[in-house]
């Protein structure tokens, strides 16, 4: 077996006129030890691939392989921004902020009615993103992930933030992309403002965030009456998204994840799945996958990596989307999304799963 290490995977893109590439890379696991293999070419075509190790190598060797590759193509104008845009690098990523995020729990669609009768519920797009606060100190802009550990941004995103309000917040919203969505404000002009109701910090952060559709920060729009969350509901899954969100508009902002209900809660229109990574099935372009029952882990299943996309390495976490489970776990239908790196592996419940309605002893 390899060497106990951190997987390692990147895309960079490049855009520039008429050029729209894209290139990964990526450290796997191999026999006893690790390659550092490729892709590229034109985004959306079908990519060249190839490895920059001939046999296995250990995996410090490999990360230097891989370090130097992302380099050399930073150097040449590539950058991790979908857009091709430069990130905004900082000697502090990856180290805890003491910053972290409310989380939600999932209701189901009759749990949802309560939400959209009651007066004190308001509702919000629950966005297909990555979660990411930003904190602005002066010229200093941070962006925080869901674990509380500090991240890069892109370039245009921080610059932005430079501008906006005064010389000290802190953004909640979600990243998709190279544009940063908000859905709420946790302090400003050096005041937290966490114990204030949700509708004051929103009032707030609407004057700091303008309602502008093309800014690389923007605003999600928040449904206050019983017609108007129902119309966004409607146009929400019309439109295929992921959720809705419902949040008490007299309620607090509390960091982490309450054991059950809560004042924000999340009702999702597919199904997901953040699973752990068990290994590369010999050569074929996919991985087979687990979830953690107690101390026990359980497989639930296979999924296929899209051409062009780096394959995750044992141990990395995949995000999944699927139409539901068998009795035991096993996914039916599911498509990979991308590696979850904002996440640890204590994620990846079975809890999660949505199963068959067919069965019942699984269900509840």
């Amino acid at each position: 077996m390899p060497t106990t290490a951190s997987p390692q995977s990147i895309t960079l893109y490049y855009k520039s006129g008429s050029s729209d590439k894209v290139y990964n890379a990526s450290v796997e696991a191999k026999g006893n030890g690790f390659v550092v293999n490729f892709s590229f070419g034109r985004r959306g075509s079908t990519l060249q691939t190839g490895t920059k190790t001939a046999s296995p190598v250990d995996f410090a060797a490999a990360k230097k392989i891989f370090d130097k590759l992302v380099a050399e193509k930073t150097a040449k104008g590539y950058s991790p921004g979908e857009a091709g845009t430069p990130y905004q690098q900082t000697d502090q990523e990856q180290r805890a902020t003491g910053v972290v995020p409310q989380l939600l729990n999932a209701i189901e669609e009759n749990q949802a009615a309560a939400c959209l009768e009651g007066s004190d519920w308001w509702g919000q797009e629950k966005l297909d993103g990555k979660r990411v606060l930003i904190r602005k100190v002066g010229a200093e802009i941070t962006g925080i992930n869901r674990r509380g550990l500090s991240i890069a941004l892109p370039e245009p995103v921080a610059a932005l933030a430079r501008k906006l309000g005064d010389d000290q917040w802190v953004l909640d919203g979600e990243a998709i992309g190279d544009v940063y969505v908000a859905f709420d404000l946790l302090e400003s002009a050096r005041v937290d403002l966490r114990s204030e109701p949700f509708s004051k910090r929103l009032k707030m952060l609407e004057k700091i965030i303008a309602d502008n559709s093309a800014a690389p920060i923007r605003r999600v729009t928040t449904a206050q009456t019983k017609t108007a969350k129902a119309a966004l509901l409607a146009q929400l899954k019309s439109a295929n998204r992921e959720g809705i969100v419902f949040k008490r508009h007299e309620a607090p902002y509390v960091a982490g994840r309450p054991a059950s209900g809560g004042d924000q809660v999340k009702l999702k229109f597919t199904a997901t799945v953040s699973c752990l990574v068990a290994g590369v099935n010999g050569a074929k372009r996919s991985v087979a996958l687990e979830l953690l029952d107690g101390q026990r882990r359980v497989g639930v299943g296979n999924v296929t990596i899209p051409p062009g996309t780096p394959i995750p390495a044992a141990g990395q976490i995949a995000e999944i989307r699927y139409l539901y489970a068998f009795s035991g776990g096993s996914l039916f239908q599911p498509v990979y999304l991308g590696i979850r790196d904002d996440l640890t592996a204590d994620a990846c419940m079975i809890g999660q799963l949505k199963f068959k309605p067919t069965d019942d002893a699984d269900e509840g």
